[in-house]
């Protein structure tokens, strides 16, 4: 951002380090808020550029305060660089089709293959070219709340978004590799825009009329495909933690369904819930049935 060196410098002289520091880096979850100094007042919002020549002036600014600032500043456009770099490889599958002419692309992952317990849930997402979403990732690198954050901007901006599952009873059925592929193909078909090309995690859909591409660990090399986790994952947390409430005492919206040891043993103390997968080997063992051949987890 352009702006005079003269009046930069006037600035940086008439205002406290504090003052500074709201104003170039409240953003900074580390920095603390301070009231603004004399003589202005701070802008609504803060720089999206910072001004041109702004940390060159602090590093030469004589004050110690500035000096950390300029620094601080420094780090931060590092990251921001970093997370640039991070952002235009997990675009690289979709970049690549849209070179070849492809613009609506859909992410498709799924969420709960192994618990034992509630459905197994999948998402479609199909992001625009444009969007930028910071932390965006493979939702199991990320934290509970910043799933959270990423499923509501994903929601908000995505060009659609869907979701589909498949129940506790279709899992036991036919097994949970196909439950998860039935469920993937339900999300597909819920969008509300027809994809030109599919990008799926680790397989493909079968009888899937769409053009598509399995992605080894798609969720955590595919921005489309990691919005799509997310979108699964925190659907499905939301559908356990409803369960938690209708049956306490399991712990439903802690484990997830997950078989812990505070999960089997609730389930030992209390019994078998209509919502756990009779066709998993912890469950069959707790109603007194043979374990299944093969296992479930040995079918991907």
């Amino acid at each position: 951002m352009a702006v005079d060196r003269e009046e930069l410098a006037q600035e940086l002289a008439s205002q406290s380090v504090d003052w500074l520091r709201r104003k170039y880096l409240a953003a900074d979850p580390a920095v603390p808020e301070v009231p603004a100094g004399p003589p202005g007042a701070l802008p609504e919002a803060l720089p999206e550029v910072l001004p041109e020549g702004l940390i060159e002036a602090l590093v030469k600014d004589p004050r110690r305060g500035a000096q950390q600032l300029a620094a601080q500043l420094l780090a931060r456009r590092a990251a921001r660089q970093a997370e640039d770099e991070r952002l235009s490889h997990l675009t690289a599958f979709e970049n690549d089709l849209r070179q070849q002419g492809f613009q609506l692309i859909a992410g498709v992952d799924e969420a709960g293959v192994g618990p034992m317990a509630g459905p197994v849930v999948a998402a479609a997402v199909m992001l625009p070219q444009s969007i930028r979403l910071e932390g965006l990732d493979d939702s199991k690198r990320l934290t509970e709340a910043r799933r959270a954050e990423l499923a509501a901007q994903i929601k908000a901006h995505a060009l659609a978004w869907a979701v589909g599952l498949a129940t506790v009873e279709e899992i036991d059925q036919i097994n949970i590799y196909q439950a998860s592929l039935q469920a993937m193909r339900r999300a597909v078909d819920s969008l509300s825009i027809r994809p030109e090309q599919l990008l799926v995690d680790a397989r493909t859909l079968p009888d899937c009329p769409i053009p598509q591409q399995g992605i080894v660990r798609g969720d955590a090399r595919s921005a489309s495909i990691a919005a799509a986790s997310i979108i699964a994952k925190t659907t499905r947390d939301a559908i356990l933690t409803d369960l938690d409430r209708l049956y306490p005492g399991y712990g439903l919206a802690i484990h997830k369904g997950y078989a812990t040891a505070a999960h089997l043993e609730a389930m030992k103390q209390l019994g078998v819930l209509p919502i756990h997968r009779r066709s998993f080997r912890p469950v069959r063992i707790a109603l007194g049935i043979e374990p299944a051949a093969p296992e479930q987890r040995d079918l991907f």
